[in-house]
Parts: structure tokens; C-alpha cells; sequence
């Protein structure tokens, strides 16, 4: 995967012209979801040979109109390579109202009191965003996150398909909840991160998944609908591989030997 520029506080990428995925892939969601689920049975032989945890703390966080139920699957894989995993515990996740985003803070506190040092956050989709924002408020409790489909570099809701759905939601929300400013205008992230994203995406656009390469941060491609990122045999491998890294030593994603054909060109 060429590498891209990287991010620097006074110089960073320009913003993503608004699209918005194709119509083919947003109708074929819901089938090419189960056939990412249906997967996931036949890849347990496969996933039983991803890399073992270190047992450090994973909060893993949902996309948009989904609860913890959406992670289970995800979850179960982490634990059973020895992470201590947690969701986020708020219901349905249904945009940054000031509950969610401080039930999020107090959740971060939380596992972080546990004392098995800093908690690694996976999010999915807007659990993804969150995720990020979680990082720039508290740097110094997180290793590193990992984003699944999550359009963290946004310019316009055009983006998305589920646009309509958050301008309805929006209007629940209380000020000081909006969702942050775009990536484009921010600082350096400051923890290492790995956006995984799909060029067949059909509810965001992957443009808005990824953001420019950097010592410690990456953009993953694999083949995956939206709604199957949490059962995609190739995601979960990426996933375990990014959180199996030793504390401190973050290095660029690579394909095991066998594997490099299961992930497609950048």
C-alpha cells in the first residue's frame, strides 16, 4: 500500500469532495452483511490462528442505531485471545447526545481504574468517531485505536447514507454534543490508529474512512459491507494483529504469508 503523506498540526489533508456510496452496494447491504456472517462461521479454523493478546483492556464501542448485541460476535473473538473486553454499556447508540458522551468518559475512567494499563478502543462506524474523540480528550489513557468503516474525516453528511436518520436525531441532541469539527482542520492524532475501511462500503463513503499515513497511523482496505465489519474474517484478523503489537512498538499493517489476497489494493 503506497504511503501517503503525513499529518502535521499546521498542514494537514483537504477536505473529501461530498459523495456518497453507490446505490448497488447501499441495496446489497443487508445480503452481503449475512454473507459476511455466514463467513465468519466457516473462518473460525482460519481465526483460531490469529495472534494472542497481551489481556490489556478493549473497549469496543457501536456504529449508529446498534447496541452492544452488534458487538457480540467481535467481542467474543477478543476475549478468546485473551483481551479483556468490555462494550460501552449505553443501549443504543443513537449519535452524541451529552448521556452518550459522557457515559463514554466515565466508561474510559472506569476501565482504566482496573489497572491493566491503557485501554485500546475499537469502533464501528460512529462508535468509531467517538473512538477518536475519546483519544484527543484523553491521550494518556489509550494505546491505540482502531476504526471499522468510521467516515472520522467527514466533510459533509452527503457522505452517508444515513444521513436523513442523523438530521432526525439531530435534533435531540444539546449543545455541547455536536459531532467534533472535521478531521481536516484538527491536529496530529494523537495515538496510534488503524482505519480499516471498504471500497464496497454502501452506507459511508470510504473516502471519508481514511486520512493521511503517518509514523503511527495506517488505512487498512478490505473487502466488506458496512453492516458485516464485525464479522469479516479479514477485519477480525486486522484487528487481533494491531492489538497483539507490544506497547510502544506500533508498526504498519502486513498480510501474514497466505493471506495477502484476502486484502485488496488501497
Amino acid at each position: 500500500m503506497a504511503a501517503l503523506p503525513d499529518v502535521h498540526a499546521e498542514q494537514v489533508e483537504q477536505p473529501i469532495a461530498p459523495t456518497v456510496p453507490g446505490w448497488l452496494w447501499y441495496l446489497t447491504e443487508p445480503t452481503r452483511a449475512a454473507v459476511d456472517i455466514g463467513q465468519f462461521a466457516a473462518a473460525r479454523p482460519l481465526l483460531r490462528a490469529a495472534p494472542s493478546g497481551d489481556g490489556h483492556t478493549v473497549l469496543v464501542l457501536p456504529g449508529l442505531g446498534f447496541n452492544d448485541g452488534a458487538t457480540v460476535a467481535l467481542r467474543r473473538f477478543l476475549a478468546g485471545l485473551g483481551y479483556d473486553v468490555h462494550g460501552w454499556g449505553l443501549g443504543l447508540n443513537l449519535g452524541p447526545s451529552v448521556q452518550v458522551v459522557e457515559g463514554m468518559r466515565v466508561r474510559l475512567r472506569e476501565l482504566a481504574a482496573r489497572g491493566r494499563g491503557k485501554v485500546s478502543v475499537v469502533g464501528w462506524s460512529l462508535g468509531g468517531i467517538f473512538a477518536r474523540e475519546l483519544a484527543r480528550e484523553h491521550p494518556g489513557t489509550i494505546r491505540q485505536v482502531i476504526t471499522l468503516g468510521s467516515p472520522y474525516a467527514m466533510t459533509d453528511l452527503r457522505q452517508t447514507r444515513v444521513n436523513p436518520v442523523y438530521r432526525l436525531l439531530a435534533r435531540f441532541y444539546e449543545a455541547g454534543a455536536e459531532m467534533p469539527p472535521p478531521e481536516h482542520t484538527r491536529p496530529r492524532f494523537p495515538v496510534p490508529s488503524t482505519s480499516v475501511y471498504s471500497k464496497s462500503d454502501g452506507i459511508v463513503a470510504w473516502r471519508a474512512c481514511v486520512s493521511p499515513e503517518g509514523p503511527r497511523a495506517e488505512n487498512v482496505a478490505v473487502a466488506s459491507s458496512h453492516l458485516g465489519y464485525g464479522y469479516n474474517a479479514t477485519v477480525l484478523w486486522v484487528v487481533a494483529d494491531r492489538l497483539a503489537q507490544r506497547a510502544g512498538r506500533w508498526r504498519p499493517f502486513a498480510p501474514p504469508p497466505g493471506m495477502a489476497r484476502m486484502f485488496p489494493a488501497s
